[in-house]
């Protein structure tokens, strides 16, 4: 995939997919399921705490989960009582103690009380993420602390999230890095660039993908025709139309043969062939048969996975302990 999607929008970008930004299910300890149109969880052993009666639901993110009642949002904890009043027209899940939401199409930030942290006044925001939170006033992008401040003014077009202390932006139609004070960090030299992680970050030049180090030093020379980010040690790399993973060397450790590859999680990376979604161990080896229609990265134990048509949970082993609803 050639062409370069903004860090605003870069949920599904490089041919691979990404969960929500904020890493709910990282923390979650129920599971969200779905009945007759209606959302309801159940826990890791797939019994229903939970029964399926709200409208709209989210992953439970630090203890909580924002749910539609009537026509506003709320949150309720893991014993189904409604914590925070459903007063919101849109609500998002908890990331580093705050969420943000909705109100009259502007968003502000609440805290696990409920209390509004920073009053609703951005055209949009996301989730905090090393201590900042992106939000939008008109077209540009800036960064609030957790105080609700304004640390960094709206200024720019294109900007990521923060990690390891920097955050991409775009300056001049150029990506580089700034830090928490809005500082360069690493100069805007790059076509394109993706966050910090494990003391890498992503760039391209010209139209190939490599990484480089805090200081801006190339490390792995560019030469994927897409790459992400590593986590455990690896990352995903795309060479022409297949997906792979290579070290923090840049040594192909599972060669590219995947149409789809998802970041390794709890030992286990989404894969896809043929149309069909499994799991592959860090050796490369499919170790959860390539057979589902769709699926999720493991979490607590258990991935969420779909077949003809409907979404269950397996195990590591592959085995289901809640099969597949409508």
């Amino acid at each position: 995939m050639k062409k370069i999607v903004p860090l605003i929008a870069a949920c599904i970008v490089f041919g691979f997919a990404c969960t929500s930004e904020n890493n709910a299910q990282d923390a979650q300890s129920l599971y969200i399921f779905t009945e007759n149109s209606r959302y309801g969880f159940i826990d890791s052993k797939g019994n229903v705490v939970i029964k399926p009666h709200y409208i709209e639901a989210k992953d439970f993110s630090e203890g909580l989960s924002a749910v539609k009642i009537g026509g506003k949002y709320g949150y309720i904890d893991e014993t189904d009582s409604l914590i925070i009043e459903a007063r919101f027209d849109a609500a998002h899940s908890f990331s580093e103690g705050l969420a943000h939401i909705n109100i009259n199409g502007l968003y502000g930030f609440i805290d696990k009380s409920g209390t509004m942290i920073a009053e609703p006044r951005f055209d949009f925001a996301w989730n905090f993420t090393d201590g900042m939170a992106r939000i939008r006033k008109g077209s540009l992008l800036g960064f609030i602390d957790k105080t609700g401040k304004i640390v960094i003014e709206p200024q720019y077009n294109d900007a990521g999230k923060f990690s390891e202390g920097l955050t991409a932006v775009m300056i001049d139609g150029k990506y580089g890095y700034i830090d928490k004070t809005g500082a360069v960090a690493i100069e805007p030299l790059y076509d394109y660039t993706w966050l910090f992680s494990e003391g890498l970050g992503t760039v391209k030049i010209g139209d190939k993908f490599g990484y480089i180090d805090r200081s801006g030093k190339i490390v792995i020379k560019p030469q994927f025709t897409s790459a992400w980010h590593f986590t455990d040690g690896l990352a995903v790399v795309q060479i022409d139309d297949k997906c792979g993973f290579i070290d923090k060397t840049g040594t192909v450790v599972i060669k590219p043969q995947f149409d789809f590859c998802w970041r390794f999680h709890e030992g286990f990376a989404t894969v896809k062939a043929d149309d069909n979604y499994g799991f592959i161990n860090k050796k490369g080896k499919v170790v959860i048969e390539i057979k589902f229609e769709d699926a999720k990265s493991f979490s607590k134990g258990l991935a969420q996975v779909k077949s003809a048509g409907a979404w269950g949970y397996i195990n590591k082993k592959g085995t289901y302990v809640f099969k597949p609803k409508k």
